[in-house]
């Protein structure tokens, strides 16, 4: 398939096959899901009516993983089943039986590279341009010596390129598609074959043809972008077997749980933990982070990443189809294959358009002669013109194909967007609210200062805090109890646990009621707290809580999360590109105006979830919000948000809470999005005006009779493939931090 009016059209015929619903067809992945009622039609109907349209449709076995994901294995490790669709893979003739973007699940490993390595000129389009050119120069050398002979010549290679066209034209126009550019083009040449301008009318189908060849190398280039991912998991991994040998199996056939061995340069071929070895892991693949991550005994590992300089022992974690690359490639097919709202409005428009523009050719044909003498054949020549200066194509294609371009650069940067919608509304927000723990921050605070109030012992407030605190995954819950592990101490158990969300942790320790939280969560269960090293402490950027047993405070503990690396350059980034960048956090006021200040942003503290809410409506009121949070915590204010973008290294919560995920957990990529969102949109603004402005200049020159059927055609084609190429030029897209006030 080569553009979006190709999924129009299959959608369309699909849609009018009973008992189907939900259809979907992804354009990049070639893919097309529907679920079928008990009494629906068959998948062999699906498949007969798709190649009525001029496609080949394969049905999927199975479950219908990404492009990425692995073959059937006989361990059924990850993945997940549609017991209740079928799926069928639409292919263009152009591809011919042996291409397409590579569908390991469908194919062996062997049979994919062939297909996604064949050239285009061994395709069937190729191979229609080669006989309709060959018929065109010879007709034009026939022409020389025998001028009385040419027009039988034009005219063979004129019916040797409406026969396919006629016959999908005429399918469309069953399948609920009369208004299709095969139509248009087949009655402007069947109109020129019988005024006797058969020269052009050669020429018009030649073009055409050509046209469509060219679509089709282009869609190539940009589905080449995504099997680009999928072709950095290596095919095999070296499995330790029970005995303790080493065996070599192919990547697919690693199931949760296996023991792979990694040498000093190999790729790591799954998600897993290591368990024996140190090294440094190029994570570039898969993160875009140019710099070596050391990874130890304990900590995780992504498939695709790279062992520069050691030996790991890995244990498996997820299977092949459920890896973060797999996982990364499923999100970039799905977010290619959802509409952003200028593209749906642009779809819209072209229905009533190509109607329209037919209404438009006929009244040309019959008004002049018929109202102001005019000639028959130059006015009925003239809205033959038209007909193919109205074409849509271009203007279809315009924003998909920018869209799937910056989609699939962000990927390979690690910058996951959720569809052309979430990036058309990252680029247009005016503010950018932040969460401070985990995403502005390390999210790894450490206790700095334990103060004892009274006569208490500050160990033993140590102890009892960090026991109401072991069951917490909080982070300065965890701080607490790190700094009393490193102090020695022995946690006993706690009983009645509990919170008072966002404010304190309590429980009953050796028979003590115990609670860990803020000074004001103190003041209110009935403390007296005087203490000026309070101020002191947030007024260094510090979180200060209060261990209390009963209404007693034992002591004051104060930690700090140090800001990330990069988020001074990141917030700088965004002020730069005309953002307002606003911290939101649940902090005290002089700890977040601390964080804030050291980071140059502005802030609102002490806020608890629901009044993150209520901010985030507030700052929408002045125009879009994108919201930024470690994806867990933030959820709701990430729903809540225009657009919300989750930092969280490539975990499960990162990909599917928000609309965005930034794998690197750097605050320089949100700005990194803004840029991208923001270039994007300028390529689909150009590409628009391309497709616009050729169809201005000719519908002038074409009702002035400057310009006649082959000029139409060829703008017509020409303006596909330069919005094409235009678009394909984001896939090398690289961001700056010195970013320019506008893309």
């Amino acid at each position: 398939m080569d553009c979006a009016a190709c999924v129009a059209k299959v959608e369309r015929a699909v849609g009018r096959l009973p008992g189907l619903t939900d259809i979907n067809v992804n354009l990049m992945a070639e893919r097309l899901s529907l679920r079928r009622g008990a009494d629906g039609s068959t998948a062999e109907a699906v498949e007969q009516q798709v190649q009525a349209l001029g496609y080949k449709a394969r049905r999927i076995a199975g479950q219908a993983p990404p492009m990425a994901a692995a073959a059937p294995t006989a361990c059924d490790c990850g993945g997940h089943t549609h017991d209740d669709h079928d799926h069928s893979h639409g292919r263009s003739h152009a591809h011919g039986p042996d291409e397409g973007p590579a569908h390991a699940h469908a194919h062996g490993a062997e049979d994919e590279e062939l297909a996604a390595g064949t050239p285009w000129w061994r395709t069937a389009k190729a191979r229609l341009v080669g006989l309709i050119g060959g018929l065109v120069v010879l007709a034009w050398l026939v022409g020389h010596e025998w001028p009385d002979l040419a027009r039988w010549g034009w005219l063979a290679a004129t019916l040797a390129g409406l026969w396919p066209f006629g016959r999908r034209a005429v399918a469309l126009a069953r399948a609920g598609s009369p208004f299709s550019i095969e139509t248009l083009m087949s009655v402007a040449a069947l109109g020129a074959i019988l005024i006797g301008a058969t020269q052009e009318a050669a020429l018009v189908v030649f073009l055409f043809a050509l046209g469509e060849l060219l679509e089709n190398v282009a869609a190539g280039r940009a589905r080449a972008g995504i099997r680009a991912l999928v072709s950095l998991l290596p095919r095999t991994a070296r499995r330790e077997a029970g005995d303790g040998t080493v065996e070599e199996v192919a990547a697919t056939a690693l199931c949760v749980g296996d023991i792979v061995r990694l040498r000093p340069g190999d790729r790591v071929p799954c998600d897993g933990e290591i368990l024996e070895g140190h090294a440094a892991l190029d994570e570039s693949p898969v993160t875009g982070e140019s710099v070596p991550v050391p990874r130890g005994p304990g900590e995780p590992v992504v498939a695709a990443s790279i062992s520069t300089d050691g030996a790991l022992r890995v244990r498996v974690t997820r299977g092949a189809a459920d890896n973060t690359l797999a996982r990364i490639v499923r999100l970039v097919e799905e977010a290619t294959a959802s509409r952003a709202p200028t593209q749906r409005f642009i779809e819209r428009f072209s229905q009533w358009w190509t109607p329209a523009a037919m209404i438009a050719a006929l009244v040309t044909m019959l008004l002049p002669p018929l109202l102001f003498g005019g000639d028959w054949g130059t006015w009925f020549y003239r809205g033959l013109a038209l007909l193919l200066v109205a074409c849509p194509c271009a203007l279809v294609i315009s924003v998909p194909a920018a869209m799937a371009s910056g989609l699939s650069a962000g990927a390979r940067r690690g910058l996951l967007v959720k569809g052309g919608a979430a990036l058309e509304a990252i680029g247009s927000a005016r503010t950018i609210a932040f969460d401070k723990t985990g995403t502005l921050t390390a999210g790894q605070p450490r206790v700095t200062d334990l103060l004892p109030l009274g006569d208490a012992d500050p160990l033993e407030a140590l102890r009892l805090a960090g026991a109401v605190e072991q069951g917490s995954a909080h982070p300065l819950a965890r701080a607490i109890v790190a700094e009393a592990a490193s102090r020695g101490l022995r946690l006993p158990d706690v009983t009645e646990a509990g919170a008072v969300p966002g404010k304190a942790a309590r429980g009953v320790v050796e028979g003590r009621r115990i609670a860990v939280g803020s000074p004001g969560h103190a003041v209110e269960a009935g403390a007296v707290i005087e203490d000026p090293r309070i101020a002191v402490l947030e007024a260094e950027g510090k979180t200060v809580v209060v261990v209390l047993e009963g209404q007693v405070p034992l002591a004051l503990v104060a930690l700090r999360d140090e800001p990330r690396e990069d988020a001074v350059a990141g917030i700088a980034a965004l002020r730069a590109l005309g953002l307002r960048p606003v911290m939101l956090t649940g902090d005290n006021p002089r700890t977040g105006a601390a964080v804030a200040g050291l980071l140059g942003m502005d802030v609102e503290a002490g806020l608890l979830p629901a009044d993150k809410l209520r901010h985030i409506a507030a700052l929408k009121q002045a125009g879009p919000v994108a919201m930024v949070g470690d994806g867990i915590n933030d959820a709701p204010a990430l729903a809540a948000a225009s657009v919300g973008i989750a930092m969280g290294g490539g975990t499960d919560v990162a990909l599917e809470a928000a609309d965005a995920a930034l794998l690197r957990q750097q605050v320089s990529g949100v700005a990194e999005l803004v840029q991208l969102s923001r270039t994007t949109l300028a390529n689909v603004r150009q590409n628009v005006a391309i497709a616009v402005g050729l169809k201005l200049v000719l519908l002038v020159t074409t009702l002035l009779g400057i310009t006649g059927l082959w000029p139409a055609i060829m703008a017509d084609t020409g303006a596909t493939v330069l919005v094409t190429l235009n678009a394909l030029r984001l896939l090398g897209w690289k961001p700056s931090l010195a970013p320019r006030t506008a893309a």
